[in-house]
């Protein structure tokens, strides 16, 4: 399978069409696609200054990268990308993430995700916003019991297709954690996961996934949802907020105990199972799998990992160590998905823009698509590909926002294939697809 830079971003440029335009007469200079991709190619080059780089090039040199690498016409301003974006649905950039799973399917790249259980989907919250003054009318908000000042922030859902082992994850449409019409009480993440559930389950129940999730999603209304859109599931169960599916157990398990060698170290693997626990107390209760796990090292004795999950799979000798990886892969989407989000160069939790309406929400939608994007050539990209085995990610995106401040690039083919050489020490300053500009910083 191979895919290019530009066939994901002209699916961008595709979902900007079908956007709603108020706008009317000379108002209407900046087209729709000119808007959202100049705000995504912020967030593809993780280069807060790449617009502003962009408009120095143009008036020096009358051309720009937004043109040659986004298809942009003409740049807009930074205040009227926000300005038209407020207001705009960001699932209206849903489509793109169904395109890119559709063509993960028929292209087979998808397998690179399937698991001995299958596909995995995890699900989990993260915020992305805080501030004690900026708000709008999507915004969450707690109060300090002591001062009574309030916190307004934001929340959203960032589901993963993850692997246990797995380099990459997957990102999937979020769902975003905001007040609901007609909802007195605040919204919260399980709800947002239910309605991220009722949009998009039947689209992942073709792929039979198994979801996975924290303790908070071990809750009988939701594994019944998740049961009746087609899923599995593999979720944390702790001892507190399960009381009844604890005293089931105690004591009447059965033990399998399984010594696993790291390359390092062995490793005991001591599994309790019991199959058809209610998972509530009551009559009509939803009946699960119970299997809790303790991992020791089998030289010194020390405790290295210790949790329980309750599931729908049968629980096997076979199927016991393949439950209990899955089950920890969920781990994937804070590590590979929400840290990397926050930390490796996206700026997740960096205001680019609040609005008063939907702009926060849309622009965090764009953040997901561009690390979407870059997982997606990370694997099926050659030269992209290539470029990261070699390169840190930190030095990856480095390159790409030195050379596109100071060079003008004719396509991100040629990009890539001008680092790979630089790289390789065959260096020589091209008169295409680079011109040499004379810039300076705007």
């Amino acid at each position: 399978m191979v895919i290019s830079a530009q066939e994901l971003i002209q699916q961008v440029r595709f979902a900007a069409m079908s956007f709603p335009d108020r706008r009317t007469g000379k108002n209407t200079r900046y087209s729709m696609e000119d808007i959202v991709l100049s705000a995504f190619s912020v967030f593809f080059t993780q280069s807060p200054s790449f617009l502003s780089f962009q408009r120095a090039m143009q008036q020096q040199t009358g051309r720009n990268n937004t043109k040659s690498l986004f298809a942009v016409k003409i740049l807009p301003t930074d205040t009227q990308i926000r300005r038209i974006l407020d207001g705009i649905p960001p699932e209206r950039l849903f489509p793109i993430f169904y395109w890119c799973l559709n063509v993960l399917v028929a292209r087979r790249g998808i397998e690179q995700f399937k698991s001995e259980l299958g596909y995995l989907l995890s699900l989990d919250g993260t915020g992305y916003f805080s501030s004690e003054t900026i708000h709008c009318k999507n915004c969450l908000t707690k109060t300090d019991k002591k001062t009574g000042k309030a916190t307004y922030y934001h929340s959203a859902i960032t589901p993963v297709l993850v692997k246990p082992r797995g380099e990459h994850v997957l990102s999937l449409p979020p769902a975003f954690i905001t007040p609901q019409d007609g909802d007195t009480k605040q919204d919260c993440e399980l709800k947002a996961s239910k309605r991220w559930l009722a949009l998009n389950g039947h689209t992942y129940a073709k792929l039979g996934v198994t979801y996975l999730g924290d303790d908070l999603y071990a809750h009988e209304p939701f594994c019944r949802e998740l049961l009746g859109k087609g899923g599995n599931f593999i979720l944390v169960c702790k001892p507190d907020s399960h009381k009844t599916v604890y005293e089931w157990v105690k004591g009447i398990t059965k033990e399998y105990v399984e010594d696993r060698f790291n390359g390092k170290t062995h490793q005991l693997y001591t599994y309790n199972y019991m199959e058809g626990i209610p998972l509530r107390d009551g009559e009509g209760a939803l009946l699960v799998n119970f299997v809790e796990v303790r991992v020791m090292d089998r030289k010194s004795g020390k405790q290295l990992y210790h949790n329980a999950f309750v599931t729908n799979h049968p629980l096997t000798k076979r199927t016991l160590p393949l439950i209990v990886d899955c089950g920890r892969a969920r781990w994937k989407i804070e590590n590979e998905n929400n840290n990397t989000l926050k930390t490796k160069g996206y700026h997740f939790e960096h205001n680019f823009g609040h609005g008063g309406k939907t702009l926060s929400l849309l622009l965090l939608t764009l953040i997901l698509l561009a690390f979407l994007f870059h997982t997606v050539l990370d694997l099926f990209c050659v030269a992209y590909k290539s470029l990261c085995s070699q390169l840190r990610r930190q030095f990856f995106f480095n390159g790409i926002r030195e050379l596109t401040q100071y060079f003008y690039v004719t396509s991100w083919e040629h990009l890539f294939t001008f680092m790979q050489e630089a790289r390789t020490h065959q260096f020589v300053l091209p008169k295409a697809p680079f011109a040499i500009l004379p810039l300076a910083p705007p």
